[in-house]
């Protein structure tokens, strides 16, 4: 296994777009915001789309949501990536701007509006950035049938009903297959191989902050979450690196 070892990143002290895809999500944030963002901030979005594409991963990212550095709630669930999230209960004292949204372990939650079929069986991904620890799932889809995904910290699930390890503490924590026999675990800034195969996968939306379906959600979490990534297969190493980098550079941003 290569274990990917990011190089030194020199932030810019001034805002330059550099990336388009990037402008236009700060755009969209500012907008939803009514106000600007903070140069810093903005800085450190650009830089992470910037480096997530200079990695090779950023195409793999089908659905994604930068859950800190906007100023409002509204600002915060603008897609970084793919179809914004449908919010289930969410007010605006659950955000805060450096550490993210937290749930309440029982009504709360996002559907990212990703379908857990929409990537091939075996070539997908379910990443997240966890600031405040919690019971459950952090992410997941229905388990009624095929090969569901969930991430938790006791468990994860990726297009199968075997589970295997879970997350580990606060930090970037993610899972990715790329092949049938077997998928990679990223936690605690290690990677581990968990030899589970893998069924067609499990038909529903991926919501965030629990599981199940939208009619019938389950398994909520109490955890703060400052992102969430769902799409094919990924470098975790690499995801892993730009979204610690990213989130830290927000917090200092953030007067």
């Amino acid at each position: 296994m290569t274990i990917y070892v990011p190089g030194k990143v020199t932030l810019r002290q001034t805002w330059q777009p550099m990336d388009p895809d990037a402008a236009t999500y700060i755009t969209a944030v500012e907008t939803a915001d009514g106000q600007a963002l903070e140069e810093k901030v903005k800085i450190a979005i650009d830089n992470f789309v910037l480096g997530c594409k200079a990695d090779g991963i950023w195409n793999a990212i089908k659905a994604s949501c930068i859950l800190t550095g906007a100023r409002t709630l509204a600002g915060a669930l603008v897609p970084l990536v793919g179809t914004a999230p449908t919010n289930y209960n969410f007010v605006a004292g659950d955000y805060n701007r450096e550490t993210g949204l937290i749930g309440d372990n029982s009504t709360k939650y996002l559907d990212s509006n990703r379908n857990n079929n929409a990537d091939p069986q075996n070539s997908n991904h379910n990443a997240v950035f966890v600031s405040t620890v919690g019971l459950n799932i952090y992410m997941g889809s229905p388990a009624t049938s095929g090969g569901p995904n969930a991430l938790a910290g006791n468990l994860t699930r990726s297009r199968s009903f075997a589970g295997a390890a879970g997350l580990s503490g606060t930090g970037f924590g993610g899972m990715s297959r790329d092949a049938a026999s077997n998928y990679v675990l990223r936690s605690a800034g290690v990677s581990t191989v968990q030899s589970v195969s893998s069924t067609t996968a499990e038909a529903g939306n991926i919501l965030v902050f629990c599981r199940g379906t939208v009619a019938t959600p389950n398994a909520f979490t109490a955890a703060r979450l400052a992102f969430y990534s769902i799409g094919e297969a990924i470098d975790l190493a690499r995801l892993d690196a730009r979204v610690t980098d990213l989130i830290n550079a927000i917090g200092v941003a953030i007067p």
